[in-house]
């Protein structure tokens, strides 16, 4: 009988059909009703008879007409996704056009980046092994033929898991083992990761095999590459990790599709069964040697991927925050003496010196006459509110917690983390604990707890640009207020983001439950710890999105005196994509394309020369030729970059 998978509001349905003379609305219909029977209230869904949907075949993306047969637009296990009518480009993923890279990235296991991971994530690159890689990786698969062949008792490999360490496994069932492990262990629950994360977590994990230390095969390795450059991705939920003994559930999911079991995407085949799209890109499903099941899943690397996204988006917002705080400061007449050289050489910390750089830089009169800054400046106001003389303190932490995350992830980035290691060269395999993810999980909660602060206080700027008390500024920066409210709900979602993230920087790798029979009795917690970290740093981007979107406004009021050119050019660049504020007009939309160049780090790009320019000329020992510039750009401990061929 044939069967088609239906996705309905997050939930994957197999609905059977006697008949394929039976309509696409038949079928839509069914998989409604199979959707709300178990659901204490319908799943909210008052009567299928009367919800209208648009269907729309995972292959392809292709809308179905609701009139046609089955038997004429679907082929059986097809896989279809119900929209609702009013969003009929709803989908399971929303990822970027994908367009096949033409270049590669070495990997030795040695020297990938979280910049790298993350372009990697966006199919900027396929990837290739080092030879230096491959002989490793060779040596490694051949000691563990020789302790397979003289039936040594070695875990992992000869003996059960976790609490059946001590069960030895005939050499007959070995590979049925290998393959049992990932069948149980994928057990993960919630969404599915998108492409750009579970191309992260692929890539990451065959770098970490690279080493040379899990006792993959050189074979089994080199079809996860063909899998990665091909962009065939298996369907990774993002809950069920506890961080140790490493990701196990999540990298289970990963290793399940290359098996060529469960569900995968890839942008050719859209969802379906994972041994139709590896056959449709002409590949073939792993099949499992020895200890190749545990080298696919022991390991940190869903932590560690998710972190590197959220480290370089936190990277890439505080250096944008200085530049929208600068804005800000200039909108509400404020001084620029706090940020006086002399004052921030007296506590050198290196964020701290280059937040108070960045804004000297931007603000400097001298370089950028800003009539702005002339028309108030022999007020007698003698300092600012805290949000605006102390951005080199608060932002400068910040930078300087990103730089020690970032040290930290690249560090695992390029660490074996399996169990038991494999050591050619001494001719042995050792228990460890490697995949104990407490590094990462512990570096991400600092992240959170760091990054939210952007927000923390951008959203009492939202507050003072707003409150006409403050600002001297038409409330809620609008004018005819009262037939216009302008920013005032604006200013309510910055305020219901902070207070959402002040619950989210509560740090998960505090918590710690035994699992596996008191085996594996203390975890990280760390699957947790990236996922919230990457909302807070979402966060932390709407909500300086709004501040930006409000000092843009405020310049409008100061019109027709002029900021600095460096602010300038922020100012418009913001109005190419969002107009003036002149009455009340739908404003999720704004806020979201502003959201976009924070993303595209374009506010940044803009601002960069005249903050480089500014430093060549006032900090001699930050040109090319020193060593000693700081810069948050690159992390602590330089790192040699992979090869592109």
């Amino acid at each position: 009988m044939p069967r088609f998978t239906i996705h309905v509001r997050g939930e994957w349905l197999t609905v059977p059909c006697r008949d394929v003379s039976c309509t696409i609305r038949w079928l839509g219909a069914e998989a409604l009703r199979r959707y709300t029977k178990n659901k204490p209230d319908n799943g909210g869904i008052r009567s299928v008879k009367d919800t209208r949907f648009v269907a729309r075949r995972c292959q392809g993306r292709g809308l179905l007409d609701p009139d046609d047969t089955i038997e004429d637009v679907l082929e059986d296990n097809d896989f279809v996704e119900l929209g609702d009518e009013y969003n009929p480009h709803s989908s399971t993923h929303r990822t970027i056009a994908y367009r096949e890279p033409d270049s590669y990235l070495l990997l030795d296991g040695n020297s990938l980046t979280s910049a790298d991971l993350v372009s990697l994530g966006k199919g900027l690159h396929k990837i290739k092994l080092s030879p230096d890689a491959e002989n490793k990786v060779v040596q490694s698969r051949e000691l563990l033929d020789t302790i397979v062949k003289d039936n040594k008792v070695v875990y992992g490999i000869t003996t059960g898991f976790g609490k059946f360490a001590r069960t030895v496994i005939p050499v007959s069932k070995l590979n049925e083992l290998q393959e049992n492990l990932i069948r149980s262990h994928s057990a993960g629950v919630g969404s599915p990761l998108s492409p750009e994360r579970t191309r992260m977590l692929l890539a990451l994990r065959i770098n970490v095999l690279a080493k040379g230390h899990s006792g993959i095969s050189l074979e089994t390795l080199h079809k996860m590459i063909e899998a990665f450059n091909a962009s065939c991705l298996s369907y990774v939920p993002e809950k069920g990790t506890v961080g140790a003994s490493g990701d196990l559930a999540p990298l289970s999911h990963l290793a399940l599709g290359l098996m060529g079991e469960g569900k995968m995407w890839s942008p050719m085949s859209g969802w379906a069964d994972a041994k139709y799209v590896l056959e449709a890109h002409g590949l073939k499903p792993i099949s499992l040697k020895p200890k190749e099941g545990l080298a696919l899943i022991n390991g940190t690397q869903m932590i560690t991927s998710l972190g590197a996204e959220a480290v370089e988006r936190a990277q890439a917002v505080a250096r944008q925050a200085d530049i929208i705080a600068a804005l800000t400061l200039e909108v509400l007449k404020g001084t620029t003496k706090a940020f006086d050289s002399d004052i921030h050489k007296l506590r050198p910390h290196p964020g701290q010196k280059e937040v108070a750089l960045r804004f000297r830089s931007l603000l400097d009169s001298d370089h950028h006459p800003s009539e702005i800054a002339e028309s108030h400046r022999f007020c007698d106001r003698v300092q600012d509110a805290y949000t605006l003389r102390c951005c080199p303190q608060v932002h400068g932490v910040v930078n300087d917690t990103i730089d020690f995350v970032k040290n930290i992830i690249n560090t695992e980035i390029n660490s074996a983390t399996d169990n038991p290691m494999v050591f050619a060269e001494r001719g042995e395999t050792i228990s460890g604990g490697n995949f104990h993810g407490e590094y990462p999980a512990k570096a991400l909660d600092y992240l959170s707890i760091a990054v939210h602060e952007l927000a923390s206080i951008s959203e009492r700027r939202i507050e003072r640009l707003c409150n006409p008390s403050l600002s001297e500024l038409p409330a809620f920066l609008v004018n005819d207020g009262g037939l216009n409210s302008g920013f005032m709900i604006a200013h309510c979602t910055a305020a219901a983001l902070v207070s959402e993230n002040k619950v989210l920087c509560h740090p998960s790798s505090v918590d710690s439950l035994s699992t596996s029979a008191a085996t594996e009795d203390h975890v990280s917690m760390g699957g947790w710890a990236a996922r919230k970290a990457l909302r807070v740093v979402e966060h932390v981007e709407q909500v300086l999105s709004i501040e930006l979107l409000a000092a843009c406004q405020g310049i409008e009021f100061l019109r027709p005196l002029r900021t600095t050119t460096p602010l300038e050019k922020a100012y418009d660049l913001v109005r190419t994509v969002v107009k003036p504020w002149i009455k009340d007009r739908f404003m999720a939309a704004d806020i979201e394309a502003v959201h976009q160049l924070l993303l595209d780090q374009k506010v940044w790009s803009v601002a960069q020369p005249y903050i480089e320019k500014y430093r060549m000329e006032h900090i001699p020992e930050s040109r090319p030729s020193s060593p000693t510039a700081f810069s948050l750009e690159s992390p602590a401990s330089p790192r040699k970059r992979v090869r592109l061929e």
